[in-house]
């Protein structure tokens, strides 16, 4: 069985514990995909160290110079499209078609970033003053921690390291528990392409071990975190007054709004789409459909149907159409949701169980469950689940189905069916989110837009587009007097 190392100084190092952990399949919990290290604080010290070390000849180098490696990165990234799309279905349970679907997201805001190596620049401003030129630029922060989730372990991983590396900063990688391999294949593919040592370092293990340090040490200059909440605020908590800058990409209670003039077919598709891809476990899933009560009950039996059109079971298996759950904790704590929802008195349209029978017996598989007639006091309308079940509310108008949409600490993505251009443009300007659509799934994402949250889903400049590498850098304004009044 292969067993993943830290990748520290451009070697693979063994964890100073010895101690490993196994990586498990969530469709097949016999299978033990690889062993990975359980670091420790001295395991993420010397990699912090290692960083520190690297930052002054990464920062000297050019910035097209470093496109020019991160382009070579994404080309050997291609050619081993099959082994990171498999790896992300074993490690995952994503279907093999969404793990194709997060490689190609991945390697568009790769490309996207490594096009900021030819744009990173400043302003030009004119001075009040003869003979002075004066301008803007940015500098590189030196030492940055990017803490992955599991839920896209590659996507996150590019979507934070190449806008960090173009920028000019080492970097210090921790991937989540759950998918460690995923992000063990991208180093090992960093190793064959040759970065300088130490401007690309990996370190496994629980964040409760190694956390303090990743987020804590007095050379880490910037910590970019996807996760939950909880987490991520302890995280802002923790910094807030320090140098250290936070970058948080959070949780979710994303609305998709359902007008009474919707195209009803695309609502129901955009809301199953939303809801029961990689089994609902995305930041920007769609946990609840807030259907105006004119269009209320046909919606609800669409999304029933479509619910239960889908075949649950291995990723690998391309007959599969939503793979299962995470993991034991998530399997547990999307049941709990299930059970609130039916004691506090939301009608179970379908779905609702755990599937335990025959192939499915290994894993941690659970139906795509749909509940109607949710109240917005309710735990399922109000709590992030982060797994297939959606929650259909009822809305009297749009000024109504406005106020249950924001009715939520978190902000990060919404959508609303219509066909009035008025309303769309009022939905627009009036949800509180970071991310809005119209007429499209509440999921969707192009790499040339910033993405992140605001509430309690995101601090911080947001990931992506023009502020992925801004965030990694800080300020400098710059005066020159080439020549004094007189001369």
């Amino acid at each position: 069985m292969k067993v993943f190392r830290d990748y520290i100084a451009g070697e693979w190092v063994e964890a100073a514990s010895g101690k490993t952990s196994e990586d498990y399949n969530p469709a097949d919990r016999e299978q033990v995909l690889c062993k990975v290290q359980l670091s420790g604080a001295e395991d993420a010290e010397q990699a912090v160290r290692a960083a520190s070390e690297a930052f002054p000849g990464w920062r000297s180098t050019p910035a097209p110079r470093r496109a020019a490696i991160l382009r070579e990165l994404w080309r050997v990234m291609q050619d081993r499209e099959q082994d990171l799309v498999r790896s992300i279905t074993l490690e995952n349970g994503k279907t093999l078609p969404e793990s194709r679907a997060e490689f190609l997201a991945a390697i568009k805001e790769a490309d996207y970033q490594i096009g900021q190596g030819w744009r990173l620049g400043g302003q030009h401003l004119p001075s009040e003053q003869p003979g002075v030129l004066c301008y803007l630029t940015r500098r590189p922060l030196g030492v940055v921690s990017i803490i992955t989730p599991w839920n896209f372990p590659l996507n996150v991983a590019c979507r934070k390291l190449f806008p960090a590396l173009i920028a000019g900063n080492t970097c210090v990688l921790k991937p989540a528990d759950f998918t460690p391999m995923t992000a063990a294949l991208l180093f090992e593919m960093m190793d064959q392409v040759g970065f300088p040592p130490g401007v690309v370092n990996l370190v496994t293990g629980r964040g409760s071990v190694i956390g303090e340090v990743l987020t804590g040490h007095p050379a880490v200059r910037a910590v970019s975190f996807t996760g939950s909440s909880e987490v991520g605020l302890a995280i802002a908590g923790k910094l807030a007054g320090g140098r250290t800058k936070v970058q948080l990409e959070m949780g979710g209670k994303n609305p998709l709004v359902v007008l009474a003039d919707a195209d009803l077919e695309s609502a129901a598709e955009a809301a199953a789409l939303g809801a029961f891809s990689c089994s609902g476990q995305w930041c920007t899933s769609t946990s609840r459909a807030i259907v105006e009560a004119a269009v209320y009950h046909p919606l609800v039996s669409m999304l029933t149907r479509r619910a239960q059109q889908l075949v649950v079971g291995n990723g690998l298996d391309e007959r599969t159409t939503m793979g299962p759950v995470a993991g034991p904790q998530q399997f547990e704590s999307i049941l709990h949701y299930i059970a609130s929802g039916t004691d506090e008195g939301a009608r179970l349209c379908t779905g609702g169980r755990a599937l335990t029978d025959g192939a499915l017996a290994g894993g941690y598989f659970i139906e795509p469950t749909v509940f109607a007639e949710v109240a917005p006091d309710m735990q399922i309308a109000r709590e992030e689940i982060f797994g297939p079940v959606l929650s259909v509310m009822q809305a009297k108008d749009f000024d109504h189905a406005i106020a249950i949409a924001n009715d939520t600490g978190y902000g990060l993505a919404s959508s609303v069916y219509t066909r009035d251009l008025e309303k769309a443009h009022r939905f627009a300007d009036e949800s509180e989110v970071g991310l809005c659509h119209v007429n499209m799934p509440t999921a969707w994402k192009e790499p040339q837009l910033e993405f992140g949250g605001i509430k309690d889903s995101g601090r911080g400049l947001p990931e992506a587009g023009p502020t992925g590498a801004e965030f990694f850098t800080e300020h400098k304004a710059v005066y020159i007097r080439y020549f004094a009044e007189g001369d």
